[in-house]
């Protein structure tokens, strides 16, 4: 799985993640934070596509943020719980799920335009294949 760096330009350019992975495929969506272990400052995942998630099965919260086809955020969830599920968005192309409290501590909010940035953490990986 790549990873990427995000950071939120309405806010300079503060960060919101440095090792984000990205689910991309049906089963990295579907598996998507299942049975990993909490995630910590700087991680997260970013589904795409994505207009909704649910917390059916975790075990943590999460922030999460819905993105447009722009990076522009429409809507914020503040410590998503096990159990509960987001809203429908239409607008969304995206789903960011942050650490618990990332959304306030970078005072991310609807309107915010967030940029995502591929990040090389693996040079001998050519990405093929890493959705094993």
């Amino acid at each position: 799985m790549h990873r990427v760096l995000v950071r939120n330009a309405s806010r300079e350019g503060i960060g919101l993640g440095d090792r984000i992975g990205v689910a991309n495929t049906f089963w990295t969506r579907l598996r998507g934070l299942l049975g990993a272990a909490p995630l910590e400052p700087g991680q997260g995942l970013l589904l795409d596509p994505c207009q909704a998630v649910h917390m059916y099965g975790m075990k943590q919260a999460l922030d999460v943020a819905f993105l447009g086809a722009a990076g522009t955020v429409v809507a914020v969830y503040h410590e998503l719980r096990p159990g509960q599920r987001s809203k429908y968005h239409s607008k969304a192309r995206q789903a960011l799920e942050l650490p618990v409290g990332t959304l306030s501590v970078t005072e991310t909010r609807v309107g915010d335009l967030l940029t995502i940035q591929p990040v090389d953490d693996d040079p001998s990986s050519d990405g093929e294949n890493d959705d094993r």
